[in-house]
Parts: C-alpha cells; structure tokens; sequence
C-alpha cells in the first residue's frame, strides 16, 4: 500500500499484522524512505534487534516523536539530506582538512 511505502506527515496510523521479526523488519525497509520507525516491546533484546536491523535515521522504543533538544534529527535514504539538530549538523556545513606544517629543514632518510 501506498501509505506504508511513502512518508506520511498527518494523523495516520497503518496497522499490519506479521509472523516474524524478519517480515516485520524487511517490510519496514522496504523503502525508498527512513525517517523514522518505532518499536513497542516489553523484550530488551527484540528492541535492540530492532534498532540494529531499521534502515531510518530515529527510531523510538515504547513512544513515538519524543525528541529531546539537541539530538540529531534526520533520515535515511531519501529522507532529508545530512542531519539537523546539536552538534552533528556543524558537519554538514563544514569539511575537515589536515595539514602537516614543518617550520625548519625536513630530514628524509629516504
């Protein structure tokens, strides 16, 4: 269905049943998107599974759109560009260089 493959940004809730982690993962990824994805588990370890499989930029476990100040914001695939939000977004405007400066004669023993 379209409204499960493509972002939604309103009051929509697509409810599917499953058999298996793996159907419920690989569908979720099944994407061109990855905004987002969400858990709900009483199992620590599904969660951790979960949150290592999710092909998206913020996944949430038991909540939903609780984003705290400063915590990168962004998406994977076709979801944005970079990340906004606390101190990883400085890397989207910014390029690192290194530079190796020798003030006085170089010795080569080569």
């Amino acid at each position: 269905m379209r409204v499960v493959r493509e972002e939604v940004f309103g009051p929509v809730l697509s409810l599917l049943t499953f058999k298996s982690e793996e159907e419920v993962i690989a569908r979720a990824n099944d994407s061109e998107f990855g905004l987002a994805g969400g858990v709900f588990t009483r199992d620590l370890q599904r969660a951790h599974r979960f949150v290592a499989a999710m092909e998206v930029g913020s996944i949430y476990v038991n909540n939903y759109n609780v984003y705290p100040v400063g915590v990168p914001f962004g998406g994977y695939k076709r979801s944005g560009i970079g990340r906004e939000n606390g101190e990883d977004s400085l890397n989207y405007y910014s390029q690192i260089k290194s530079v190796y400066f020798e003030g006085g004669d170089v010795e080569c023993p080569y």
